[in-house]
């Protein structure tokens, strides 16, 4: 019989990280201080003051971009995107399979078609190779999201989307101030979206933002936010919060960024969980979630939930990824270009590492390959646990 030292967490035995993933957000002193600053000088309770102003400035500034928009949430940014470029009922938006449930559901609210293709295997990002079956004369712009670490071959679809005459949404919400093919995150679009909510990597809790360099998109945003006032509106008190956030992203980037090589460094011996892989070597992703490709046969049969259930307990915040759109969706609201072979797979295979260890040690991420192993030590035992009453 195994000690009960050597027992999983889920099985009573001790656990490696027992006082848990580190929270989010973390105690930030310049924060603090622009909380303190917006009491201080009343702007906390304006409609309008020097933060949502200075927030502005400084994200056109970081991103190069000509306009930027500040609304309520990534969600909120995404429907003002499509609305900016007039997406109107009849049309179709083309989207990766595996993708942000809240991206499709904009696409729906608008009366548009969303049209679902395959993802890549080695990242599980959307595929440019897979777009070409996908278009038809009613297709007006493509939707792509960067997850879980997974950098798009931007410059490719760029390529496509002008060739077609079509409109690029770049959704940047995983990974802020990333450099995707030697630009920022969201700027490879005709259109790209932030999100500041509360698990993101610039956290005010809710909050979003659009960045454009077309005046057109952005003065459609406009024309439907404004009603006598902002419909869809970031407080002052939250872009106080972000823009120290913002002056720290880079460094923090690169320290996530760190911490990311050396915990894929150590998974290299870890058969059957495979951090996902980016094509362009100069491009530095961001790091939200880190996705991982589980292979329950390398880990004895151990289902995915279980597996995520069991490295929860051990204190490490891995959990299932997305679920696929054609999976969860009926197929009178979408339309499939092929097989999508590679998404339904991604649904029963992501798992994802929330990013808040990643700003650690270099002890952090020798725990989280303690937890992995320990859980693979013993996964017989937890597979065979799950099925007893």
């Amino acid at each position: 019989m195994t000690e009960m030292t050597a027992l999983p967490a889920l099985l009573g035995g001790p656990a490696v990280r027992p006082e848990g993933p580190p929270a989010w957000p973390f105690p930030d002193p310049a924060v603090q201080e622009a909380l303190q600053a917006a009491y201080a000088d009343g702007s906390w309770g304006r409609y309008f003051g020097p933060n949502v102003e200075g927030l502005t400035a400084e994200l056109a500034a970081y991103h190069n971009a000509g306009h930027v928009l500040l609304c309520a949430s990534g969600t909120a940014a995404v429907e003002l995107a499509l609305r900016g470029v007039k997406i109107r009922a009849g049309d179709e938006v083309i989207l990766a399979a595996y993708e942000f449930k809240a991206n499709m559901q904009n696409i729906l609210l608008l009366g548009a078609t969303p049209v679902l293709v395959d993802i890549a295997a080695e990242n599980w990002n959307l595929d440019p190779q897979q777009l070409s079956a996908a278009v038809s004369e009613r297709t007006r712009a493509i939707l792509v999201s960067h997850l879980h670490g997974g950098v798009v071959p931007m410059p490719a679809l760029r390529e496509f989307a002008d060739h077609h005459g079509l409109v690029l949404i770049e959704d940047a919400c995983q990974m802020p101030g990333a450099q995707v093919y030697g630009r920022r995150a969201g700027m490879w679009g005709d259109v790209g979206v932030l999100s500041f909510g509360g698990s993101k990597l610039l956290s005010a809790g809710r909050g979003g933002a659009v960045l454009t360099r077309d005046s057109a998109i952005a003065q459609r945003i406009r024309l439907y936010t404004q009603r006598g006032n902002e419909a869809y509106p970031l407080s002052e008190l939250q872009a106080a919060v972000v823009r120290p956030q913002l002056a720290a992203l880079d460094a923090n980037n690169r320290r996530r960024a760190e911490r990311v090589e050396q915990l894929c460094t150590r998974l290299r011996k870890v058969h059957g969980l495979v951090p996902f892989r980016n094509a362009d070597s100069e491009s530095h992703a961001g790091y939200y979630k880190l996705g991982l490709q589980y292979n329950p046969a390398a880990f004895g049969g151990l289902d995915r939930e279980r597996f995520c259930k069991a490295m929860r307990a051990e204190g490490i915040a891995l959990d299932p990824g997305f679920r696929s759109l054609h999976l969860t969706h009926s197929p009178s609201r979408f339309r499939a270009a092929g097989e999508l072979r590679h998404a339904t797979d991604a649904d029963a295979r992501v798992v994802v590492l929330h990013h808040p260890i990643l700003l650690g040690s270099s002890d952090d991420v020798e725990q989280i390959v303690t937890a992995i192993e320990k859980v693979r030590s013993h996964a017989a035992l937890l597979r065979d646990s799950a099925a007893l009453p």
